[in-house]
């Protein structure tokens, strides 16, 4: 059975660093690109960063360019989220997702077949 589960979302004051990780289960792990969504209150999920599945190539949204950082470990099966120099407007409840076999929407929600359940980040003094 396929599953993602999240974790390490928090509280944490603007400036401020975390890192999110996603273990995956019941699949080939090193045979899907993976990504991070984020949605954040009131909006419409937002793909902000993906990686191949070897992970050598990686990609961001503008909007954590520079800021975040993804990267996974095949044989953990695990990816991870790097956030740093939080701001509030990165406040929201993050994601991974597994890129459907055969899928070129890499950066469409319709690409992605299995999601996590979401961990919280609110970025709060």
């Amino acid at each position: 059975q396929v599953q993602l589960v999240e974790s390490g979302g928090a509280l944490v004051q603007p400036g401020g660093s975390l890192t999110l990780s996603c273990t995956a289960y019941g699949f080939v792990f090193v045979r899907h690109a993976m990504a991070w969504f984020r949605q954040p209150p009131g909006k419409e999920r937002e793909i902000i960063a993906r990686i191949t599945s070897s992970g050598l190539t990686t990609s961001y949204a503008d909007s954590v360019k520079g800021r975040f950082g993804i990267s996974r470990d095949n044989a953990k099966s695990m990816m991870y989220l790097q956030m740093n120099s939080l701001r509030p407007e990165d406040t929201a409840v993050y994601h991974c997702a597994r890129l459907s076999s055969g899928s070129s929407l890499y950066s469409d929600l319709s690409g992605y077949d299995y999601w996590g359940q979401g961990t919280q980040v609110t970025v709060s003094s």
